[in-house]
């Protein structure tokens, strides 16, 4: 699996690239603008992935600067309160997701974004290494236009220029539920640092993450 494939600086100069404002803004970029501004004056925002296993992507995000909470749940399915046994045996349509509530005034919907990316493979479809089936597929679930209009954005550049070998397949879908896992899956790596799932699969993925990401680990 090809995993921090990006050095911070040279997804940072894509980040900068993708907020240059034109000359003229169109109706969209002003809806856009808008739609920023208002994200970042809330005190606290929620963005939802799913890339991959979350006891692995929990682990990751709950070191962020500006993230306040990280919750492991159920996305994107037909099922309501499903449980892990049910997703897995993949009948519901779900995907193991993360609910981030963050300051966007700390940390920005992009930035996220970069890490979303930066921290799992978005090419291989409805897989993560030996994690295989659909509630493992890559997606980000938008919560609102400016969400959805970043994460196209963001994922187009990554694909003009050719950031990965094989094409992204991580879907953009707009966010219709979420459920909480069960107790015993949250906080997951920090409450069970010894087991070997743990020890051989999330430590190595956390501790890349902690290289490439430094500047934004909490302290």
């Amino acid at each position: 699996m090809k995993t921090f494939i990006f050095s911070f600086m040279s997804l940072s100069m894509l980040l900068t690239a993708c907020a240059q404002k034109k000359a003229s803004p169109t109706d969209l970029e002003k809806n856009l603008n808008k739609s920023k501004n208002i994200q970042t004056s809330m005190q606290k925002d929620t963005a939802t992935f799913a890339n991959g296993c979350f006891w692995c992507t929990e682990a990751i995000f709950q070191q962020l600067k500006g993230v306040d909470t990280v919750t492991s749940g159920y996305s994107g399915g037909q099922v309501e309160n499903p449980t892990y046994e049910q997703v897995c045996n993949k009948k519901t349509g779900h995907a193991e997701a993360l609910r981030i509530v963050f300051d966007p005034k700390v940390i920005s919907f992009d930035e996220l974004l970069e890490i979303f990316w930066s921290t799992h493979d978005p090419t291989t479809l409805n897989q993560q290494g030996n994690d295989v089936g659909p509630q493992y597929r890559s997606v980000v679930f938008y919560h609102n236009d400016f969400q959805k209009e970043r994460t196209e954005h963001f994922k187009a550049e990554l694909e003009k220029s050719k950031a990965f070998d094989k094409p992204i397949v991580t879907a953009i879908e707009p966010f219709t539920n979420f459920y909480a896992a069960e107790d015993y899956h949250q906080n997951y790596f920090n409450s069970n640092g010894n087991q070997p799932y743990c020890h051989f699969v999330i430590r190595p993925k956390v501790e890349k993450f902690e290289k490439a990401f430094k500047d934004k680990i909490k302290h």
